[in-house]
């Protein structure tokens, strides 16, 4: 099965919309392997994004995922990341479809509820940041 990371972002943790987007996935089919809540130091939100660094937008996102508690997850399935990214909609809310996450729940590219990996060699990396191989449990 493959696995992917997902980030509840703050604005999500915020809102509440934690247990509903995890039944989202479930109710999809997918299952939660690991699971929790943190709040992300500077350093670790500088690793996740470390693609980005050279971008604009780089501190933008370092600030965001840092403003408050997020909730990380491994989802485990069939096509898992692909599944998980169609499942979230596009990165900007205002070209995401209504039954997407972000279609329902979100309003601005900067504040777009829901993290997940683009391939499966980016969930490998960013599962790493986030659990160890002892506390992925299924």
């Amino acid at each position: 099965m493959e696995k992917t990371l997902v980030l509840v972002k703050p604005d999500g943790v915020a809102k509440g919309l934690t247990g509903e987007i995890i039944a989202r996935f479930e109710r999809r089919g997918l299952t939660v392997a690991a699971l929790k809540m943190l709040k992300l130091s500077r350093a670790k939100a500088e690793t996740h994004y470390a693609e980005h660094k050279e971008r604009p937008f780089f501190g933008e996102l370092v600030d965001f995922i840092t403003s408050g508690p997020i909730v990380a997850m491994v989802v485990s399935g069939e096509n898992a990341v692909k599944v998980v990214r169609t499942m979230m909609g596009p990165t900007n809310p205002v070209d995401a479809a209504p039954g997407t996450v972000r279609g329902d729940f979100a309003l601005s590219i900067g504040q777009n509820i829901i993290h997940g990996s683009d391939s499966p060699a980016s969930a490998a990396r960013e599962i790493e940041i986030y659990f160890a191989p002892d506390e992925i449990l299924l």
